[in-house]
Order: C-alpha cells, then sequence, then structure tokens
C-alpha cells in the first residue's frame, strides 16, 4: 500500500457503541492522517478501547461510520494494522522464535522475509539472546516487547497501541519510545491510548481526549497548549521567602520550600513580575513555564463532571 502522499488513514464519522443501555461511544467523530502520532487520552471508563476495539473491526457500532484507509474494515486492511491490544496474549508455553515465525506465516510472510525480520527487531528489543526461551520465562516487560514485535512484523502502516508503557521499565520504556519515533519517521500512522501524560506530551503531534464516551479535546497538542495553559512562573529565592500577598497580578500561590509555583492572571506581563519580586528579596532561578498536559487533562475532564 503506497502512503507517500498525506491522506486520512482513520475516518469516524458520529460513532455511538452502547452496552447494555450504557453509552460507552457517544457521536464520535475523528480523523488521523498519515504520519502522526495520535494519544488517545481520557479517564478509566471514557470509552478509548471500545474506540480502538471498532476501529479494528472486533466490534461495531451501533451507528455511525469508521474507515480505515478510506474503507470499511475488512481483513485485506487489517493486515496493514499492527495492535497490541491492552490485554496481552501470548502463548506461554511457545519458545519466542516459534511464536513470532508463528505470527509472522500467520500475515502472510514467507520463512526467509520473516526470519529477517524477526532477527532484526530481536536485536532492535536486545532480545536476541532469548530467542530459544519459552514466552513463559520472560519478564513482563520482555513480553511486551514480543507483543510489539507480534504487531510490526509485517511492516504494517498503521500502528494501534493500547496502553504500550504498561509494565516497562524505564529502559525499555525509552526503548519503546524511541521505536514509536522511528516508525513516524518511516511515514507510519500511531495511535496510542495512555494513562501517562508525559509520555503523550513528549511523543504525540495530535490529541483525542474524551469522557463518558464525549470527545471534549481534538486538536494538535501545540494547539491545546496554546488554548488551554496559563500563565506560570516558578521562584526560587536565595534567602527567605517573601509576602507575596497583595501583588494585584498574582492569581494563586503554591509554595514549595524557597520555591513558589506562581499562577498568573490572564494576560499578565511576567516581565513586570520579575521587577516586583526584585524589589523584595534576591532571587536565585526565575522560569516561566507553561501548564502540562496532565494539569490540562484534570481540569479539562474535572470542569466536564
Amino acid at each position: 500500500m503506497n502512503l507517500g502522499n498525506k491522506m486520512n488513514i482513520i475516518e469516524i464519522k458520529n460513532v455511538t457503541k452502547r452496552f447494555n443501555g450504557v453509552t460507552a461511544v457517544d457521536n464520535l467523530s475523528f480523523i488521523a492522517e498519515s504520519g502522526k502520532i495520535y494519544g488517545f487520552l481520557g479517564p478509566n471508563g471514557a470509552g478509548k478501547t471500545t474506540t480502538i476495539r471498532m476501529i479494528m473491526g472486533i466490534i461495531k457500532p451501533d451507528s455511525g461510520e469508521i474507515k480505515v484507509f478510506g474503507d470499511k474494515i475488512s481483513e485485506q486492511n487489517k493486515g496493514q494494522i499492527g495492535y497490541i491490544p491492552e490485554e496481552r496474549g501470548l502463548y506461554k508455553k511457545y519458545k519466542v522464535i516459534g511464536l513470532l515465525m508463528y505470527f509472522a506465516r500467520l500475515k502472510g510472510m514467507n520463512y526467509t522475509e520473516a526470519s529477517k525480520n524477526i532477527d532484526i527487531w530481536l536485536d532492535k528489543v536486545n532480545l536476541k539472546d532469548r530467542a530459544n526461551n519459552k514466552i513463559e520465562e520472560l519478564s513482563k516487560g520482555m513480553q511486551q516487547n514480543i507483543q510489539l514485535i507480534v504487531s510490526l512484523i509485517n511492516d504494517p502502516n498503521l500502528v494501534i497501541l493500547d496502553e504500550p508503557f504498561v509494565g516497562l521499565d524505564p529502559i525499555n520504556a525509552r526503548n519503546m519510545k524511541d521505536i514509536i519515533l522511528k516508525l513516524k519517521e518511516s511515514g507510519k500512522t500511531i495511535i496510542f491510548s495512555t494513562h501517562q501524560m508525559n509520555e503523550a506530551e513528549r511523543l504525540c503531534d495530535h490529541i483525542l481526549l474524551i469522557n463518558k464516551g464525549k470527545k471534549l479535546i481534538d486538536s494538535l497538542i501545540s494547539e491545546v497548549k496554546k488554548k488551554y495553559s496559563k500563565n506560570f512562573v516558578t521562584v526560587e529565592f536565595k534567602n527567605k521567602m517573601p509576602d507575596l500577598k497583595g501583588i494585584s497580578i498574582i492569581k494563586n500561590l503554591y509554595y514549595e520550600g524557597n520555591k513558589v509555583e506562581i499562577e498568573l492572571i490572564k494576560n499578565a506581563d511576567s516581565n513586570k513580575l520579575l521587577e516586583l519580586l526584585l524589589e523584595k528579596e534576591d532571587i536565585k532561578k526565575y522560569e516561566i513555564s507553561e501548564s502540562s498536559l496532565e494539569s490540562i487533562f484534570v481540569e479539562v475532564v474535572t470542569n466536564e463532571i
């Protein structure tokens, strides 16, 4: 499948899904273009995994339309999707090499091509020396890496990862991030659902935030930061903490030792604040910062409850 030109890889239009009368996804619309990383964000029960399962054709929407690569999901275009589900599933008694060969052949690869790709991927995740181990002999993080290879072995154009960082130690988490970024560089589209806002903030071009099945945010992360970020300044004083109450451009103060995080009122000039603070006490550190994606997530979801 040639995806050299930008195209819509996923198109979700007015999709609704209910389970036993409870609405899991509520009139959701969303478009994912090729060559970008999208974060599916939301609290537990928001509808993220249900949406992913509908994209994969595992369950069908009650209403609305979903297209993948410009068409309805089918066995043919499903072969161009790499998918790691939230609930992992590997055959525990299989040896690593045998399991990977089984899935590679299942995806239509010949033996020579499969052997080459398996060798490359085991090297990427530092598991070449575990090729003859049984899956059950591997740690949870190693098993997750094997699951990743299963999803990517046939070089899919769309990669969907449901909570990919769960259970990974810092080294494997960093390796996972490197792999995701290299996939993007090669023109792949990546969708990943996560509760880890710091990872989403570092990796994503675009986020879709849903709560109770409804879309709250669907935008480039740079635009989300611009729209929702508050005006923050972090200050560390050399000596004692001065009394900052009564400064009209300060909205809130958050103290931590000799440090204070200051939230300014809207459109306040941070340079003016610096002038006022220098009149009060010597400053060791003065840093202008923006709201984290996590703080934006909490504020937006909380305001919807």
